[in-house]
């Protein structure tokens, strides 16, 4: 049988085989070189298991097909820098160098670059992410903000050195200047998730009123790229760092066919970093073309106003009586008053002293003489107060009159005004204003007065009833009947 040793002649010595001897560290040894020389580079795809990350950094798992398993081991330095998360069924694609662990026996792959297997895979991975978030509610629509309409600071999480913050400032210097604070972060690559979350829970840590002003609206922008450029912003960091975010915030992340899970947390979503510009501010020049609208409009609307207020006074002014007939009845009431108030006084004065004399010649003697006593101590003490009672009816009379007066000479005004525009007014002889010309009979004098003077004229027909239409007058006709 091969490897079995030949018998030995008795008295001789037992022969030994001509292979080498190995120790189990030698022969350990000699694997580990033979297979890190023979795949030291190497990709592998595989199905993600029992993933786990050591205390001390370093990361753990197993790599599986249908038929087979291979260890796997990340070390801390290489775990810090992957670009995705790693987690328990995932199909990756590992790229590292084979090599073996004596104290097992056991022979595993250390670990250089993971990434998703395939877009189909990331996008799955995504999908299933963007469900669990939206089952806690951070997509949902009652947690979004509305935008300011003209924020003073508008704060922006970008890249200090790529085009997304020229284009988002020249666009805001197109349609409405405004303060902008940039925070710069990396929008790629290791560490990019980490510092676009910091970013916004930074603004949202500014005092109001503080040094640094704080904004009234954030950006979150970057231009287009793959859908491997665009994970930081998928990742759960950034996407809940913008859902708590307590300014409202516009994701504005690649082209308009991107869409990132920031997308959905965010409080609007804007195509590209220009359309989130535009969303951010009003055009100036269309408000101030509005206020000038609103200015026209409102000026129209007060000389309208106006002018229905002076044509509604313009009526109630002809509705008037004629204000010279009210002065002049009233004048008259007042001297007939006056002349009324005069005689009643003498009359009564007059009577008093014929009951005083009629008195005097039925008495005689002292008794005459007391009643005569009386009678004048009476008539003394009664006439200041008849004196007085009559200054003071005369001077409220003379107040009215004065009152109207100044009436009249208000009337007078507004009168002067209505016969500029054509009026006239006609009075008898007695001075009143004739208003019918049944009031009128053949040969009576009247008085016409026109806005530049007065006219005598005599009524040549009419009469107490209507009279038929005059025909024209000749020119040197005289009256105007």
């Amino acid at each position: 049988m091969a490897g079995t040793p030949l018998p030995s002649p008795p008295g001789e010595q037992p022969l030994k085989p001509n292979r080498p001897e190995y120790t189990v560290s030698e022969l350990s040894a000699a694997l580990k070189r033979s297979i890190e020389q023979g795949f030291s580079y190497v990709r592998v795809r595989g199905e993600l298991s029992g993933f786990k990350r050591h205390s001390s950094g370093h990361c753990y798992f197993a790599l599986k097909d249908a038929e087979a398993v291979l260890d796997g081991v990340a070390w801390r330095g290489t775990a810090l820098r992957l670009q995705l998360k790693p987690e328990d069924g995932m199909e990756v694609v590992c790229t590292g160098r084979l090599t073996t662990y004596p104290g097992r026996s056991k022979y595993q792959i250390v670990i250089e670059t993971m990434e998703l297997a395939g877009v189909g895979a990331l996008l799955k991975l995504l999908e299933e992410r963007r469900k669990r978030l939206a089952a806690e509610g951070l997509f949902a629509e009652e947690r979004k903000r509305k935008l300011p309409f003209l924020p003073d600071v508008i704060g922006v999480v970008t890249s200090p050195t790529g085009a997304v913050i020229r284009d988002i400032l020249h666009r805001l210097s197109d349609r409405f200047p405004r303060r902008v604070l940039l925070w710069p972060v990396a929008v790629q690559g290791e560490g990019a998730a980490a510092q676009v979350a910091a970013a916004i829970e930074g603004f949202n840590r500014l005092a109001p009123g503080g040094a640094v002003p704080r904004p009234d609206l954030l950006i979150v922008a970057r231009g287009g790229g793959s859908l491997e450029d665009l994970m930081a912003f998928n990742e759960e960091i950034v996407v809940r760092a913008a859902a708590a975010s307590t300014i409202p915030l516009i994701s504005a992340i690649g082209h308009e066919t991107d869409t990132t899970l920031t997308d959905y947390a965010s409080d609007r979503r804007a195509s590209t970093p220009s359309a989130a510009a535009e969303m951010a501010v009003p055009v100036r020049l269309d408000l101030l073309a509005d206020l000038d609208g609103k200015a026209v409009r409102l000026s129209g609307s007060l000389s309208r106003l106006l002018a229905e207020r002076r044509a509604r006074i313009e009526g109630l002014a002809r509705g008037l009586p004629d204000p010279a007939s009210l002065l002049d009845t009233a004048r008259q009431r007042l001297d007939d008053r006056v002349e009324r108030l005069v005689v009643g006084f003498r009359a009564l004065l007059g009577l008093r002293r014929h009951r005083l004399d009629t008195a005097g010649e039925r008495l005689s003697g002292a008794a005459l003489t007391m009643l005569l006593e009386r009678a004048r101590a009476r008539l003394d003490d009664m006439a200041p107060r008849l004196r007085h009672a009559a200054a003071r009816f005369l001077a409220h009379e003379r107040h009215r009159l004065d009152a109207l007066g100044g009436r009249l000479e208000t009337y007078g005004q507004t009168l002067r005004d209505t016969l500029a525009r054509g009026f006239a007014i006609i009075r008898d002889a007695a001075g009143t204003v004739v208003d019918s010309v049944r009031a009128l009979a053949p040969g009576d004098a009247l008085t016409i007065e026109l806005h530049d003077g007065k006219l005598a004229a005599t009524v040549d027909g009419g009469g107490r009833r209507a009279a038929p239409r005059p025909k024209k007058a000749a020119p040197d006709q005289g009256s105007l009947l």
